[in-house]
């Protein structure tokens, strides 16, 4: 199994499905994984498989290493079309996040004033004020909801320590609009031979209701498109990923799929 482990603080840029050219920024230590989710398909690996021993960048850190790389790209390209937070774990969970955030924005309006600001994140710290009052900051606060399904979610997306769903989803919604819901569809098994199929009307429909009271101003869905810890993953059909964009689509909130 092929691992990604992202350098840090910044890497790329990297073609994205959903963003275009993307610089990222990742939050979390270079030589491992650091994540508030386990999750089975994450092409970062398993948290226990690849442990970090280095620290987080610093601030200063971040703020150095992009703005030196956003003058390279100035000078030779390519034009980024967003700076995305991103890497190998939850960047919200960074000591610093909402400064840092901060420095990105001022960054991004000297050097690309075009590009846009976006944050990866599985919105486990959304509860947090300062990490809420940074992502209305973004241009696109992209939170993941693969489910509204709990005991899906602890058997795929893994969290660790308390995780409260219902009051993270009333802070989906205290955003007013000013999110992107991004969810990822598959089938197969898990590594104890559990289906982890989320494809059914067993597992969208409640999903969508609970989207729709979210109200983004988008949502994104996608499968499996690297190598996964967990080798009996399977990949969502173009089919199966079509029609749940129409149901989203039905309720008048734009989907974009990525196959």
């Amino acid at each position: 199994m092929s691992t990604v482990i992202y350098a840090s603080p910044i890497f790329g840029p990297v073609h994205s499905r959903r963003l275009g050219v993307s610089l990222g920024i990742n939050l979390m230590p270079a030589d491992g994984k650091v994540c508030s989710f386990d999750c089975l398909y994450c092409e970062c690996g398993l948290n226990a498989r690849y442990p970090a021993h280095l620290k987080r960048p610093s601030r200063q850190e971040v703020a150095q290493a992009l703005e030196e790389r956003l003058k390279d790209m100035q000078a030779n390209g390519p034009s980024p079309d967003v700076l995305t937070f991103a890497g190998n774990g939850e960047p919200t969970a960074h000591p610093d996040f909402a400064a840092i955030i901060d420095d990105v924005i001022a960054l991004r309006n000297r050097y690309f004033p075009a590009a846009q600001v976006s944050v990866l994140s599985n919105a486990t710290f959304i509860t947090r004020p300062a990490v809420f009052d940074a992502l209305l900051k973004v241009d696109n606060n992209i939170l993941k909801l693969d489910t509204v399904n709990l005991g899906y979610i602890r058997l795929v997306n893994r969290p660790n320590g308390h995780y409260d769903l219902d009051a993270l989803v009333q802070k989906m919604r205290d955003f007013n609009g000013h999110c992107i819901i991004q969810t990822l569809f598959m089938k197969g098994r898990s590594f104890d031979g559990q289906d982890v199929d989320n494809t059914s009307d067993d597992y969208v429909l409640p999903w969508l209701d609970v989207v729709c009271s979210i109200a983004p101003s988008k949502v994104m869905i996608y499968t499996i498109d690297r190598e996964t810890p967990c080798p009996s993953l399977q990949k969502a059909t173009h089919a199966e990923l079509d029609r749940i964009a129409a149901l989203v689509e039905s309720r008048g909130i734009p989907c974009s799929v990525s196959y």
